[in-house]
């Protein structure tokens, strides 16, 4: 059989990767249940990475940018800066328990642990904070808010909404996704002195 290109081959084992994370856990993950899943040699999978924490790390930036992707259409979207803001906290948000969340959150634990997966993890996230100052920038000179200070309003709405994701997430049963669009809607409502917008749908 023909051998696949390298950019496919390495797309797979990055996938099956993430979904070993997912079923155990990042410390969980051996090189040889992603090469299982594949029906490839555990050779083949070092061969393109090196090591499992290069898989790892890899496979951890390759679901950020996919999310990140997600994020770039939203803010490129044209209308009012109120509208973009309120659907990229939806996307960030922990609305839902979804993969998205089970990885950032992983990442995160681990992270604390690796130095070179701390800074993947830090560079990712803060251009989602960076998205969510830039658009509350860009609605107080449109005159849409009234914020004093875009910086420190954006860091405590995804404060806010990190710490929800454990809670939902990682807690399951202690809020729910009614919980969650309610006050993080009540705390964008505080920082861009707005009337309480309502928040729903699917987070990151």
């Amino acid at each position: 059989m023909k051998r696949k290109e390298v950019a496919v081959r390495r797309e797979e084992i990055l996938l099956a990767a993430l979904d070993q994370v997912r079923l155990r856990g990042i410390a969980g993950v051996r090189a040889a249940d992603v090469a299982k899943d594949l029906g490839v040699s555990t050779a083949l999978v070092f061969y393109h990475f090196g090591t499992l924490e290069a898989l790892i790390i890899e496979a951890f930036r390759h679901a950020a940018e996919r999310n990140l992707a997600v994020l770039r259409d939203e803010l490129a979207r044209p209308g009012p800066a109120g509208e973009r803001l309120r659907a990229v906290l939806v996307l960030y948000g922990p609305t839902k328990p979804t993969a998205g969340w089970h990885l950032w959150i992983e990442a995160g634990a681990a992270a604390m642990r690796d130095t070179e997966l701390r800074d993947v993890v830090q560079r990712l996230d803060l251009r989602w904070r960076d998205a969510v100052v830039s658009l509350i920038t860009e609605g107080v000179a449109a005159g849409e808010f009234r914020c004093p200070d875009p910086y420190g309003a954006a860091w405590r709405l995804t404060a806010l909404l990190d710490g929800l994701a454990v809670q939902f997430v990682a807690r399951a049963g202690t809020v729910t996704a009614d919980d969650c669009a309610r006050w993080v809607g009540q705390a964008l409502a505080h920082e861009l002195g707005q009337a309480e917008p309502a928040l729903t749908a699917e987070g990151r």
